[in-house]
């Protein structure tokens, strides 16, 4: 038992689309599937409450006992550990939008959780294969929140709307501004680094190289990724854009085609 929570267990051990990868993403789409029928079935707002109340506990009780998993070995970071991503902004807000039904915070994580946690499920930024605590908290961190995001969707029936993408792009980008201080902040002795007698794309670079990188806005991941495909630093982000805005039309498609079949049957029906 202790050696799964020893950061030296398994490291480097993990395989994309190897076997526990495979499995874990069979174990959540059975969840989700199951989450679904259960409750359409019973249809019991108590049940449901409580069902909230225990996704939202496990959701904090994770991300809690990750990053004093990481401080109690001495490798929490302010520059990577906070829950800053856009999956860590649907861990926080995941749990507040269940609970109190927030259709706002829903128009978000429905296109941050299945567009952020769906791609680090498929390509993990991870090093631990199972059954290290890392490899756990990993997967069960993000499958909670497409799991919430699926109730809200097929359960509470939620649905985004074409603003929704307007605002869901619009917030990305002012996030995005946030992020690049706090990723330069979080960076040891930035201001040195800023100050050298250097020119400034040298000094930007040792800087990148060393800061925060929440939203991968400063480096690629270490492991093998969709980012890989879309040039060099700092092209890519601006390629992440034009990749944001094709995953959020991916994401409200099914709702586009429904409408569009509705409509078809309801001019069938006007016509007969």
């Amino acid at each position: 038992m202790q050696n799964i929570f020893n950061p030296e267990y398994l490291k480097g051990e993990f395989h994309t689309f190897g076997f526990s990868h495979l499995a874990a993403l069979f174990i959540l789409i059975m969840a989700c599937i199951g989450v679904v029928l259960w409750l359409k079935k019973i249809k019991n707002d108590k049940i449901e409450l409580i069902f909230c109340i225990v996704v939202g506990v496990l959701t904090y009780g994770q991300e809690l006992t990750r990053m004093i998993w990481h401080a109690y070995h001495g490798s929490f970071s302010f520059g990577e550990h906070l829950p800053l991503h856009l999956c860590g902004l649907g861990i926080i807000l995941g749990p507040i939008m269940l609970i109190k039904k927030n259709y706002k915070l829903y128009e978000y994580i429905y296109f941050w959780g299945f567009g952020g946690a769906i791609q680090a499920l498929l390509t993990p930024d991870l090093v631990y294969e199972f059954p290290h605590f890392g490899f756990l908290q990993y997967f069960i961190s993000h499958s909670l929140i497409i799991i919430s995001c699926v109730y809200m969707t097929f359960v509470v029936g939620y649905r985004p709307t074409w603003k929704s993408i307007i605002k869901v792009f619009v917030v990305t980008n002012i996030y995005l501004v946030f992020i690049i201080i706090v990723n330069i902040i979080t960076t040891p002795h930035f201001m040195e680094i800023l100050t050298k007698a250097a020119p400034f794309w040298d000094r930007l670079d040792e800087l990148r190289q060393i800061s925060g990188n929440y939203l991968f806005i400063c480096r690629k991941p270490a492991n093998p990724s969709l980012i890989d495909l879309l040039g060099p630093w700092p092209w890519y982000i601006l390629s992440l854009e034009g990749v944001s805005i094709v995953s959020y039309l991916l994401y409200y498609s099914p709702f586009f085609i429904k409408d569009f079949v509705d409509k078809l049957k309801k001019k069938e029906e006007k016509t007969i």
